[in-house]
């Protein structure tokens, strides 16, 4: 299913990338039925790329790539990337497959582990054999509760190990190290992303699957309280999806970026009770905020430094919190 906006948004994104770069291309995108994945498989189809879409529907949605199913130059193949034994060679590989949402990645941490340490293993050998060059989307995660604000790609981190939030931190500091190694030692193609929080249509708002953005929006369209964790001090920066999905594209196609990790996000800091105030005008509401106890090892803030991703992609986001909230809300309105 795409809809106006989604359209809209696809063709934002073409406006920005060469046209050449990906025509004829043969491309996997792993987690492609997912919320950042078919928005990659949506521009790259429209661009004349070749894209295989790989996804097991943990978290991914028939419904976000089902339009793309008579499309010559699109195929799905439904299978676990952590299980995965495909032999097509492919010019490019996006692995973005992953759980994301932190109640549902410590529902399933084990399988969020393996997407990211034997899901990486497998694509990049799958790479290594056709000699293909490799994405990995990495996250704001790998740097824990930072204690560097605006924080640097050469920050270390500062994450708990062996807490509730490990297998998800920890399955995308593997990944990372992983792609490293692999550029090192047999000098493959890698470029790794650290995605800081993305928003926009398609994020899933229902259950565990939902993040704090769609959970407030869908609370405040339903008339319901806001809920926030904590005293809605600590803080994120959100960058609409066109922006993530744009500085992907241009990561996977610059060759400056070939053994590069590179912060992706919006470098305007907010704290969640500020959103949950955003989100109510913007939907037009009278929703209640009420509190609700902190969950273990949140980050108190995140800002990322991007200053790597100007200078060799030339890349910052266009899109406002503003203006990408409203798009946000439309799309929920309309279509959940």
């Amino acid at each position: 299913m795409i809809d106006d906006i989604v359209l809209e948004d696809v063709q934002w994104v073409i406006n920005d990338i060469r046209s050449d770069v990906f025509r004829d291309k043969h491309v996997l995108v792993t987690g492609g039925a997912g919320f950042i994945g078919s928005y990659l498989c949506d521009v790259l189809v429209e661009l004349g790329a070749r894209v295989a879409c790989l996804d097991n529907f943990s978290t991914g949605l028939v419904k976000n790539i089902d339009h793309l199913f008579g499309r010559g130059n699109f195929k799905l193949i439904k299978d676990d990337v952590s299980n995965f034994e495909g032999e097509e060679g492919y010019d490019y590989i996006l692995h973005i497959a992953s759980r994301a949402s932190p109640e549902d990645y410590q529902l399933h941490p084990i399988e969020t582990l393996l997407a990211n340490s034997c899901g990486s293993y497998r694509m990049l050998e799958l790479a290594r054999k056709h000699d293909s060059r490799i994405l990995f989307a990495s996250s704001s995660e790998v740097y824990g509760d930072a204690e560097v604000i605006p924080t640097p790609e050469t920050y270390w981190g500062n994450v708990n190990p062996v807490g509730v939030r490990s297998c998800y931190d920890e399955g995308k500091r593997f990944g990372e190290a992983l792609f490293i190694a692999y550029y090192r030692e047999y000098r493959l193609d890698t470029r790794i992303v650290r995605i800081h929080n993305t928003y926009g249509p398609r994020l899933r708002a229902d259950g565990y699957y939902a993040r704090v953005l769609p959970r407030f929006i869908s609370q405040a369209l339903r008339g319901e309280n806001l809920t926030v964790y904590g005293d809605g001090s600590q803080t994120r920066s959100f960058c609409y999806i066109t922006d993530t999905v744009l500085g992907i594209l241009l990561a996977l196609g610059n060759e400056s970026a070939k053994g590069e990790v590179i912060n992706m996000g919006y470098p305007r800091e907010v704290s969640i009770l500020q959103l949950a105030k955003m989100v109510r005008n913007a939907v037009g509401c009278d929703s209640q905020i009420t509190f609700h106890s902190l969950p273990k090892d949140d980050p108190k803030r995140r800002l990322p430094n991007i200053e790597k991703a100007k200078k060799v992609l030339g890349w910052e986001p266009k899109i406002s919190l503003e203006e990408g909230l409203n798009r946000t809300v439309s799309w929920y309105r309309n279509t959940v």
